[in-house]
């Protein structure tokens, strides 16, 4: 069929044509934001799963929405080895710009906008990697001790009293948040909840990995209170299908119920497959509807794609040592599997290769369930190492 008009959206973070299975935690986001606009107790969400559940993609809708919804939004997705204030200085200027414009309280938001100059005056010593070259100003003694923890906390506070008195609220979206340091992360949750015990609009919405809890909970033991962790795993069999149907349908097309069922079955219901599927399966098909012989075609092609890019990506950043480790986890299957089981595949001792592990969950590669336990941040990781590294040798 005509690649022209092919509804499906398989990307990094791209919105799909039909957002499935995911509007009970919109509305659970929507209550606890709106709780924390009219200064009433709330809680933010720190969103986790594995790659390819379409955690980006919800945390962009939660943000179009909540900006539609009249507050005000700063959304950042956090690289490898970039210092929280780094990423938060330009988001917070452009955020307490509009928050000037709105009429009341103009000298508190220009003092807010001075504390932020000190902010960044105080953290450019401490963070080679701030790059921000506008003069804002300083407010004296806000923000500016150059102690990440202490001035993270002033300005929030600042900011939080600005938003109130403009009745609007400021809320970051924050995605990869697993990749903020640990000490930097517990300014963040510090500042936070200081907001919180004033009753200041200042609210989190992050997304990252599974070991993302773990995280928070070492920085300040009192994230696992301030914040709700809802799992983001792959569809339910029904939201799955309607993924799939429904961008179809508006094209007046449809599939086989046998179609439906190999994509499910390849996919385990994950949204980003999905859309490759989906996607290999309209350009496989001649007419409507879709067979089952369009989709084992598309799922020959789609692994084809993915090999070629969304698992070759993540595997080119691996040494040789990670590599094994990674092929001795996909000869015991999917997981999640023990440390020692994995050492045992590799004939050496858990402590030689804890490094290697160490390693892997610092690069978000895997991540540990339970105490001793591994599993793949990436689904269907286990195939692909089979793949590339037909034997562990």
């Amino acid at each position: 069929m005509d690649p022209r008009t092919n509804p499906y959206a398989p990307g990094a973070g791209t919105l799909p044509p039909e957002l499935s299975g995911r509007d009970e935690i919109i509305e659970r986001v929507s209550i606890q934001l709106d709780r924390c606009k009219n200064g009433l107790a709330f809680r933010g969400f720190l969103l986790v799963g594995l790659r390819g559940v379409g955690k980006t993609v919800l945390l962009s809708r939660l943000a179009q929405d909540t900006e539609a919804n009249g507050f005000t939004v700063v959304s950042i997705e956090t690289p490898e080895r970039r210092s929280l204030p780094a990423l938060l200085i330009p988001s917070l200027r452009t955020a307490l710009i509009r928050l000037n414009l709105i009429s009341a309280a103009n000298d508190l938001g220009k003092k807010t906008l001075r504390a932020l100059g000190g902010f960044v005056s105080a953290m450019k010593v401490k963070y080679q990697d701030i790059e921000f070259g506008l003069d804002l100003g300083n407010e004296p003694g806000i923000a500016d001790s150059g102690d990440l923890e202490n001035d993270l906390v002033s300005l929030f506070v600042e900011i939080g009293r600005t938003a109130k008195a403009k009745n609007s609220a400021l809320v970051l979206f924050i995605d990869e948040i697993q990749y903020i340091e640990e000490a930097q992360f517990a300014a963040l949750i510090m500042a936070l909840h200081k907001c919180t015990q004033l009753q200041l609009p200042v609210a989190l919405v992050g997304a990252g990995l599974p070991q993302l809890v773990g995280q928070a909970g070492r920085a300040k033991s009192y994230a696992e209170r301030l914040f709700e962790y809802p799992e983001i795993g792959p569809l339910t069999a029904d939201a799955a299908m309607t993924a799939l149907t429904a961008p179809a349908h508006r094209k007046n097309v449809s599939f086989e119920a046998e179609a439906l069922k190999e994509i499910l079955e390849k996919t385990k219901c994950y949204p980003y497959f999905l859309q490759e599927w989906g996607k290999h399966s309209w350009q496989c098909a001649n007419k409507s509807p879709i067979t089952k012989q369009d989709a084992e075609t598309a799922t020959m092609l789609a692994i084809s794609e993915l090999d070629g890019s969304f698992f070759r990506v993540r595997f080119d950043r691996l040494t040789p040592s990670e590599k094994k480790y990674l092929r001795a986890m996909a000869e015991l299957g999917s997981g999640p599997h023990r440390s020692g089981d994995i050492a045992h595949i590799l004939q050496k001792d858990v402590q030689a290769v804890a490094p290697t592990r160490a390693n892997l969950i610092s690069k978000g590669m895997i991540y540990s369930p339970s105490h001793g336990d591994n599993g793949f941040t990436v689904p269907l990781f286990d195939g692909y190492m089979k793949r590339v590294m037909p034997t562990l040798n």
